[in-house]
């Protein structure tokens, strides 16, 4: 029975792909690149974001990594203060809470504009721990995910990971715990097609790994 929720942030709560994809766009433009619709941005994004900048044609040889994140997230907090949450999330986490499972928010991204933002949005209380990134780079996930495992202290039979990216299931397998993935989010259905899935935020509430 799970009794702890760590939740993504970004595509499986808040609804920001286009957000993403106008920010790149931005960038993309300003350099002379070819700009990307949204159907190739989900069928090429990936962990770490260095690889996925590279196969938009950015030259990471030259450009100042420090710059272009800087810059990523300039726009994105413009883009982004408008995205909406995904559909039914304060319904799904108003009845989680109900049954008493506690939730956790395991993100990439920086924990400033993560906490600005679920407070923007008034959702902050529905977690316990809010966990993100001291920078603005995008990294893996997974080392602050052993932290927060060990600060739950739950057994990892009882924590079910909630993503929308294959790189959700790969933290999930590294901590130990199991992982369901939200369609709609920062990947193509196809590229999840290995995992189990679910479509909506509410299936989660009848979802057998869940119950």
């Amino acid at each position: 029975m799970t009794t702890h929720i760590i939740w993504d942030w970004n595509g499986t709560l808040l609804d920001d792909v286009q957000a993403c994809v106008d920010s790149i766009n931005r960038m993309l433009d300003a350099r002379g690149l070819p700009c990307i619709d949204t159907p190739y941005y989900r069928d090429i994004f990936d962990f770490p974001v260095k690889g996925y900048y590279e196969r938009l044609g950015f030259d990471l040889q030259t450009e100042d990594w420090d710059a272009m994140a800087n810059e990523f997230h300039l726009h994105y907090g413009q883009y982004a203060s408008t995205s909406q949450l995904r559909p039914r999330t304060v319904d799904t986490l108003d009845k989680l809470r109900d049954r008493g499972v506690s939730m956790s928010i395991l993100s990439a991204s920086e924990i400033k504009l993560l906490e600005r933002m679920l407070e923007e949005r008034e959702i902050r209380p529905y977690f316990d721990h809010v966990v993100g990134l001291s920078d603005r780079y995008a990294a893996s996930k997974l080392d602050h995910g052993k932290q927060l495992i060990t600060t739950l202290n739950t057994p990892l039979q009882n924590v079910i990971l909630v993503g929308d990216t294959n790189h959700d299931h790969e933290v999930a397998q590294s901590l130990g715990i199991d992982c369901l993935l939200l369609a709609g989010g920062h990947q193509s259905e196809h590229r999840l097609a290995d995992y189990e899935t679910i479509n909506q935020l509410t299936d989660l509430l009848n979802h057998p790994a869940v119950l």
